[in-house]
């Protein structure tokens, strides 16, 4: 409806080629604005992408909603103003059935929707007959009670003998045995709907069932459609319908009160069928209570069913029949394990702020009835002398983590419609609650086991035995986690090593992964989730485009990396991430051969996120050199496997660097940071790894490093990157500090307030002494320092 809003603000010029598009007969401009929403609903480009069979799924659904939407019209026939809109609707019903059909080939995008969209049109037309039948029972009874309230008077004054009196009473009486034909017809009819209802009942929980399927799966990454809207235009449909049945009761009720007969089959019957019918009213409104938004914390936290205690989070339910009485406001109260009877030493937790909601209209006629909980928290409950730390990762008194305690929250509402009451009930998918954030990684792994292997969601006490795992189980959620984290799911090359890496090789569909394998700690002292959820932040915060881009192999074995190298030329380098490193980290391998044409592998030790933030991964495979025996840098790094050149690959990536500016006078050269290696190798270390000396900062004019006094280290370097600045090595591999961003002089990576720094009066002179800024200065050279003083 929007968009149709904004098209009637238009100028009149273009008004004009609105009015002309709606020239044709089969769609006036009257019908286009009454089912708008409907239109602006769907997805137009996708059915013209997917030709005609998804256009003529939609077409028949138009078609649908506007006999739905006539059969409202004419069911409210005291409203005669709606008589040319009326007139409308089943013009362009009668039109568009005969010029649009569709092919006898063509196959509907989702035979259930159709067949439930087909009912539910029955469905409307069965009841407007049943209200034509009653009508005609109506008009029936009236007119026996006529006649028969005449006879009345007539007797009074007439002999009994009187033959016109006896032919009026024979008259009659084929009028009541018309009258009790005419009850049994109608009863029948309520009998095949009521029947038909159950029928489409079934149908519809099929479809929310499915809907509640991706919802669960939507929670733990799939890309699933878990808009309600059609749903919810079903379940409405379906309750119009049921409580249009029960108003036409209540009208036999009240024609029963009126007429009655031994052997009357209305007050035989209608009770019977009554409380049928409100059984079916009842199960399709709690059927239709559901939790529309799970309990999530607000962003940067993008998981939900994990909260933390103290935290705002949020929740919203929603009643997909739209039908409420606003003269019977209806409140939601929600609970915490409102069933605890099996949760014998779980912690327990309090709801803060308020836990009841007055059920809305959200945004009418587009969204249903949602009670929606917003900036709620929950905060645990003290247990005196229990001994348990609050929130730790110890074993609880229920003998499982509290990484492993599942918690609900559950909905109750008090539904009032048309005299109806009932009170419905609705539950969220478990939770799993903490009090740290660097719990966080953990109890996402509790989720994602749960969900994968468990439909139930009241079963809280799931870790006491879980369920083991299939590798292709395993394999399509761990896909998930990188197709809504990066945009980018994992191949299957890159799975077979994740299975290999979990069940050994080879992999197959019958390989069986335990909880404890995945989640558990395992050598060395971290999990297989611990090391994918450090890759995935890896990826988000520091390599996200390239991964997208297919520039990381990632999940590749050393032996395959070798096997894929082997057969290239020299240079030839590939991406993969460590799988030493707990908190993600990536590594190069790249090929050369030596003198007898024999390969040889090196990879540098993994960059880590820390590292990356100072120099990003384009930079560094850009700038990296490796330090070989002569002591002449250079970069190995030449061509992204297969066979891609370096800067072709990593061009678009690499960080622009600004050029000096030769014919002006400037105070500041410029320089940047590079990424060095040595090539003598640690003993302690795989022979292949060259040891990580990164992040060097050189001048950005120097050509091929000539003015870095660049020295291999003859001493262990640890794993950590060592920043160096010609040749000094920082300590703790911290960055440099503010004071060597921005040299005083030349390059010079110096502070400026050091009395032994030769001080220019006038930059004009600057490119003059440039050369004299590396010589020493006479008070430098008047001392003499052995070289055994000299301890970088």
């Amino acid at each position: 409806m929007a968009l149709w809003q904004k098209i009637q603000m238009l100028d009149t010029v273009y008004l004009e080629q609105v009015h002309n598009l709606y020239m044709d007969e089969r769609l006036p401009m009257e019908v286009r604005e009454y089912i708008a929403y409907w239109i602006e609903e769907q997805d137009w480009n996708q059915a013209a992408q997917f030709g005609s069979s998804l256009a003529c799924c939609l077409f028949h659904n138009m078609q649908s909603l506007l006999d739905d939407q006539l059969g409202r019209l004419v069911l409210s026939e005291e409203n005669n103003s709606n008589i040319v809109l009326k007139h409308n609707l089943h013009r362009s019903k009668v039109h568009l059935q005969p010029v649009v059909e569709a092919p006898v080939t063509a196959s509907m995008t989702s035979s259930q929707q159709e067949k439930i969209g087909a009912r539910l049109s029955e469905m409307r037309k069965a009841i407007q007959a049943l209200k034509n039948s009653i009508d005609q029972l109506e008009l029936l009874q009236d007119t026996f009670d006529f006649r028969f309230k005449t006879q009345r008077i007539l007797e009074s004054t007439v002999p009994n003998t009187d033959p016109g009196l006896i032919r009026r009473m024979q008259e009659l009486q084929i009028m009541l045995n018309k009258v009790d034909r005419s009850r049994k017809e109608v009863l029948a009819q309520i009998q095949g709907l009521l029947g038909f209802f159950e029928t489409l009942r079934d149908l519809l929980l099929e479809e929310r069932e499915a809907w509640k399927d991706r919802q669960r799966q939507a929670c733990i990454g799939n890309n699933c459609d878990t808009r309600l809207g059609q749903l919810e235009k079903w379940f409405t449909a379906n309750a119009e319908d049921l409580f249009h049945l029960l108003q036409l009761l209540q009208t036999l009720k009240d024609l029963q009160q009126k007429l009655t007969y031994d052997q009357d089959q209305l007050k035989m019957c209608l009770p019977q069928l009554e409380n049928r019918l409100k059984e079916q009213i009842i199960f399709l409104l709690k059927s239709a209570f559901v939790v529309e938004i799970q309990p999530t914390m607000p962003y940067p936290c993008r998981r939900p069913l994990v909260l933390r205690t103290n935290q705002k989070f949020s929740v919203r339910a929603r009643l997909l029949v739209k039908l409420m009485d606003r003269n019977h406001p209806m409140e939601a109260k929600i609970e915490i394990d409102r069933d605890s009877t099996n949760l014998a030493g779980f912690r327990k937790f309090n709801i803060l702020t308020s836990t009841t909601k007055t059920l809305m209209m959200d945004r009418p006629q587009t969204e249903g009835l949602i009670c929606d909980f917003k900036h709620i928290s929950l905060r645990e409950q003290k247990i005196s002398g229990s001994g348990k730390g609050k929130g730790g990762k110890g074993i609880s008194e229920g003998g499982l983590s509290v990484l492993e305690e599942l918690h609900v929250i559950t909905f109750t509402l008090d539904y009032w419609y048309q005299g109806l009451q009932c009170q419905l009930q609705t539950s969220t998918l478990p939770m799993i609650i903490i009090s740290n954030v660097s719990q966080m990684s953990s109890a996402w792994a509790s989720i994602l086991w749960f969900i994968m292997l468990n439909r139930d969601p009241l079963n809280q006490r799931f870790f006491i035995n879980p369920p083991a795992a299939t590798w292709p189980q395993l394999s399509t959620v761990l896909s998930w986690q990188f197709s809504s984290a990066t945009e980018k799911g994992l191949n299957a090359d890159q799975l077979k090593m994740l299975g290999e890496k979990l069940c050994g090789s080879p992999v197959t569909a019958q390989s069986i992964i335990t909880w404890s394998q995945f989640a558990k700690d395992s050598p060395p002292s971290f999990s297989f989730w611990t090391w994918i959820d450090g890759i995935l932040l890896l990826i988000q915060e520091n390599l996200l485009h390239l991964w997208k881009n297919d520039l990381i192999m990632g999940f590749v074995s050393r032996k395959r990396e070798r096997h894929l190298l082997k057969k290239k030329r020299g240079g030839t380098f590939l991406l993969r991430f460590s799988e030493s490193t707990k908190s993600g980290g990536i590594t190069c391998t790249w090929v050369e051969y030596d003198d007898k044409g024999s390969p040889m592998f090196s990879a540098v030790e993994p960059y880590t996120r820390e590292q990356l933030k100072v120099l990003p991964l384009p930079d560094i495979i850009r700038d990296y050199h490796v330090l070989a025996d002569e002591v002449i840098p250079e970069n190995p790094l030449q061509y992204l496997y297969p066979d891609t050149p370096r800067d072709e690959a990593f061009g678009p990536y690499y960080s622009e660097r600004r050029e000096a500016d030769l014919p002006e006078q400037r105070k500041y050269l410029t320089r940047r940071l590079i990424s060095v290696s040595s090539s003598i190798t640690n003993p302690s270390r795989q022979p292949e790894e060259v040891q990580a000396l990164d992040f060097l900062v050189a001048d950005s004019n120097a050509s091929d490093f000539q003015d870095l006094e660049l020295k291999a280290p003859d001493h262990h370097i640890p794993e950590a990157s060592v920043p160096m600045v010609n040749g000094v090595v920082f300590e703790n591999g911290i960055a440099l500090p503010s004071e060597l961003e921005e040299p005083e002089q030349g390059g010079l990576l110096c502070n400026s307030q050091d009395p032994y720094l030769l001080q220019l009066e006038d930059e004009q002179y600057l490119g003059q002494v440039t050369s004299e800024l590396f010589m020493p200065s006479e008070e430098l050279q008047e001392l003499k320092l052995d070289d055994e003083d000299l301890n970088f």
